[in-house]
């Protein structure tokens, strides 16, 4: 079998020649309790600080403002739950009709068996926030705002920023889910507002199993796993070394690369996507074009489905999705695409590609070249696709 031409970024990412190199030390010889006293664990507690101060760079914030967990997932749990237990009188709760099943069903939860006020702010045809919406849900019984910073399936970015600032006018803490954003797009938290960002490492091409929580200086923090003293009381449990010390260096090379995310990378998913418009009929992008991640396009083709479509690329070595692997399986269509308003013949239809910066051209020529056949074989056998063939 021919290599694997991958374009499921978005769901998890290669780890990293340099950032295996890195952490392999971790896993044979270094290999001792960071919480020790003796210098043989001593050392390793040094090798995690130094991984923090290089993941605060990549977001510009400080060291201590930093706490590593297991996962994206853990990150917006703690957040979540560190908000309301710090508000404990404030019963509303607001995020998107549009976040990844780590926060949506973390609110629905919450709204669900303890009662709180849930307010799901809805997003345009572009899938872009409603900030007027937004400005009218706020009031001084919301707890916390969480909102992702860029959507995972789509790639519109949404302006958390400006969130922040209004959930900050009635005393609000808020939170962005920033595992799509972080080594894509410059992020500089000592110049805004933000309290609380979370992020994976296997979003950033670091192993699968670490994350990290940004929690400004000042604001209220509760914990949520209770335990040990590790990360300054914040987080319970023996650091997850080998991981850390991956997420420290991966960091350090999403900062190198962040101009070839914006520039090459970009290049390269525009390429592919004008390619896809131009050969496959009746196929429309989902998302806001102007105002995305760099390596991110959702494509819709009509009248055929998005699973049939992944399947037939797969055996032609080509990786992609339908949208979020966390709800991979449901015969549903995706969430997003649902609050987007796209038809229901189009929203089937839908498949993500993903790039990297490990992304070549030859790869998007293997998609080019496949996708145009596989699009009309799947519209001759189904009778939409039939219709639409005969009037082209």
């Amino acid at each position: 079998m021919a290599k694997v031409a991958y374009f499921d970024n978005n769901a998890t990412t290669c780890v990293a020649p340099e950032v295996m190199e890195a952490m392999l030390p971790y896993l044979r010889e270094l290999y001792g309790n960071p919480s020790s006293i003796h210098t043989f664990g001593g050392q390793v507690a040094a090798r995690i600080e130094e991984a923090r101060e290089r993941l605060a760079a990549l977001l510009g914030a400080e060291p201590q403002e930093i706490l590593f967990t297991s996962c994206g997932t853990e990150s917006d749990s703690t957040a979540i739950y560190s908000a309301i237990r710090s508000l404990p009188k404030r019963r509303h709760i607001i995020t998107s009709r549009v976040e990844h099943p780590a926060v949506q069903n973390v609110c629905q939860w919450l709204a669900d068996r303890e009662g709180y006020r849930l307010t799901e702010v809805g997003v345009d045809s572009h899938g872009r926030l409603d900030m007027d919406q937004l400005r009218q849900a706020v009031d001084d019984d919301t707890a916390v705002v969480t909102l992702m910073w860029a959507n995972n399936e789509t790639g519109t970015i949404f302006p958390v920023e400006e969130a922040a600032a209004l959930a900050h006018l009635h005393g609000a803490i808020f939170h962005t889910d920033a595992v799509q954003a972080v080594g894509k797009l410059p992020i500089d938290l000592a110049a805004g507002h933000i309290d609380m960002l979370s992020l994976s490492g296997h979003k950033l091409h670091a192993p699968k199993g670490i994350g990290a929580l940004y929690v400004r200086r000042g604001t209220r923090f509760v914990p949520f796993l209770r335990g040990g003293h590790q990360e300054s009381n914040r987080r319970a449990g023996t650091e997850a070394v080998p991981g850390i010390i991956a997420l420290g260096r991966a960091a350090d090379l999403a900062a190198e690369r962040i101009d070839d995310e914006n520039t090459r990378v970009r290049a390269l998913r525009d390429r592919l996507e004008k390619g896809l418009l131009a050969t496959c009929p009746d196929a429309r992008i989902n998302g806001d074009t102007a105002h995305r991640l760099p390596n991110t396009t959702n494509i819709s083709f009509e009248f055929i489905e998005g699973e049939a479509i992944l399947l037939l690329l797969d055996q032609e070595g080509i990786c992609a999705s339908s949208g979020s692997a966390c709800t991979t399986g449901s015969l549903e269509p995706s969430h997003v695409l649902r609050a987007m308003g796209v038809p229901f013949t189009a929203a089937h239809g839908s498949v993500r590609f993903s790039l990297s910066c490990y992304t070549t051209d030859a790869e998007v020529d293997r998609v080019l070249k496949v996708m145009p056949g596989i699009v009309r074989r799947l519209r001759e056998i189904s009778p939409f696709g039939r219709e639409t063939l005969r009037t082209a």
